[in-house]
């Protein structure tokens, strides 16, 4: 198993779940609140004065375990030139142990 892990601007953050709802291997996603700290050199379109003023960016963090091979769609997915979220955040794949359900 993977951890896809996404962060954008809370800006973001519904047009992120709406497109994750419709891609079939997803099978659910978590978003955690963060703050982005540091220089923006990619063009984002949610910055604004306020973030600047404050010195930090709200950002979401989603965390979606995926089974190795759906992680390329996923992820194919998401990057899609046409994406409403394409150029709005970052992403990592890390690897997973262990997992499953707490009962």
């Amino acid at each position: 198993m993977k951890l896809l892990t996404l962060v954008v601007h809370t800006g973001a953050q519904q047009d992120l779940a709406d497109l994750l709802r419709t891609i079939d291997k997803v099978p659910g996603f978590t978003f955690s609140h963060a703050e982005g700290h540091g220089l923006e050199i990619e063009e984002d379109a949610y910055l604004s004065a306020r973030d600047d003023t404050v010195g930090y960016a709200p950002r979401v963090r989603t965390d979606i375990l995926l089974e190795d091979e759906n992680v390329d769609e996923v992820l194919s997915e998401l990057c899609n030139k046409g994406s409403c979220i394409t150029g709005q955040g970052i992403y990592w794949v890390t690897a997973v142990e262990k997992g499953g359900h707490l009962k």
